[in-house]
């Protein structure tokens, strides 16, 4: 398989999900900006939306979307145990997570990075945040992990979104709850790993 990355972006959630998983993979430099990878190529050619992360198979088909690409990835090595088993209500419970962090922690704290958005409306997306990790914070108190007090691609996903709070002035201090969730999920060795190779680590 090849994953097609830019250091740091919510590809690294895919990343992290594959060295969890033990699946051989190839890793492909993408410049957003450019859209090119591995210095010439189009990235358009791999993902005509034209961002990461993309996966491709060894058939040759290619899957993007990150909550759609993790769980693919989670199904090819059960023992991982990186995701509970299709049809259970566990596994709807994950989706519930990989959702939630998609569309109301992904987005709004990604859009943050736009140099165009003005202070007022980085604020408006601010306070809406803080609604999200109040509610976020309460969930994981007395918890280790997202779900089942194991490790899931959902952990993986959360990790590298709250990664970016500092990148785009977002204090996170007033969840220490949240904060020692993230410390605790940068310290496993494969996402220490993912991170290292993406250049995040020296």
């Amino acid at each position: 398989m090849k994953l097609f990355y830019t250091p740091g972006a919510c590809s690294l959630s895919p990343h992290i999900a594959l060295l969890e998983a033990g699946l051989p993979f190839s890793l492909h430099k993408v410049d957003l900006k450019e859209k090119k990878f591995d210095s010439d190529h189009d990235f358009y050619d791999v993902n005509g939306k034209g961002y990461v992360p993309a996966l491709e198979l060894d058939n040759g088909q290619v899957l993007t979307e990150g909550p759609a690409i993790v769980q693919y990835i989670a199904d090819q090595n059960p023992a991982a145990d990186l995701a509970p088993a299709a049809g259970t209500m566990n596994r709807y419970r994950l989706q519930e997570w990989l959702n939630f962090i998609t569309s109301e922690l992904h987005k709004p704290m990604g859009s943050m990075f736009n140099p165009a958005q003005t202070p007022e409306w980085k604020e408006a997306v601010k306070a809406m945040l803080s609604r999200r990790l109040d509610w976020l914070s309460k969930q994981l108190e007395g918890k280790s992990h997202l779900q089942d007090e194991k490790f899931s691609i959902a952990d993986g996903y959360l990790f590298t979104v709250l990664g970016w709070a500092k990148m785009v002035g977002f204090d996170l201090s007033k969840w220490p709850v949240i904060e020692q969730y993230a410390a605790r999920i940068g310290q496993r060795p494969k996402v220490i790993e993912a991170m290292t190779a993406e250049g995040l680590l020296k």
